[in-house]
């Protein structure tokens, strides 16, 4: 009975390590973010509706005091309009006209808003869970915008560099990101 308990105890401990070991790991990336004075990345969004999924190619640049500027890469029909998100605003720029607008739009999430709020619940929110997997990191994120629960599930390489990423909004994925080109300054 002893070998059995002991055998049970150790599997646990085991297991717990790895854990702490994968949720270490995490650790480690937001500090990394957090010691940054800027981040940048390409992120290829796609706003998953319940009729239809619309596609965007940005190219984000996040500053030291949590200001996301992005430029529209594809589709070319929009191809160039600038923005910036921040926790206070949110800003299309085209043509020389800056349009205003929110990050909830007809109680969805909007779709430009997705690089933001990828970096400010990395940096910031709860961590609610972490576990290896083959390719590197899958960390579990909790968050909230407007006081609106947000979940995010996010994916590294075996580097731990963020490579793709699921926003649930109100229980169901919304928005999904593949993340390139990150890299910390």
């Amino acid at each position: 009975m002893r070998l059995i308990a002991a055998v049970m105890l150790s599997c646990i401990l085991c297991g717990c390590a790895s854990g702490n070991s994968a949720f270490d790991r995490a650790v480690r990336l937001r500090e990394a973010l957090l010691a940054a004075n800027t981040c940048s990345f390409d992120a290829s969004v796609t706003a998953h509706y319940t009729d239809t999924a619309y596609q965007f190619q940005l190219s984000c640049a996040v500053d030291h005091n949590g200001a996301l500027t992005f430029t529209v890469s594809s589709p070319e029909t929009i191809q160039g309009i600038s923005g910036k998100i921040s926790s206070d605003t949110a800003a299309l720029t085209f043509d020389d006209k800056v349009l205003v607008f929110p990050i909830l739009a007809d109680d969805r999430l909007t779709p430009v808003s997705a690089p933001w709020i990828f970096y400010s619940t990395l940096l910031s929110g709860y961590l609610t869970g972490c576990m290896e997997n083959e390719d590197g990191l899958v960390i579990s994120i909790d968050d909230s915008f407007l006081e609106n629960p947000l979940h995010l599930q996010i994916h590294t390489d075996r580097n731990d560099i963020p490579v793709y990423a699921e926003v649930y909004y109100q229980e169901n994925m919304v928005i999904s990101l593949g993340i390139s080109s990150f890299t910390l300054v």
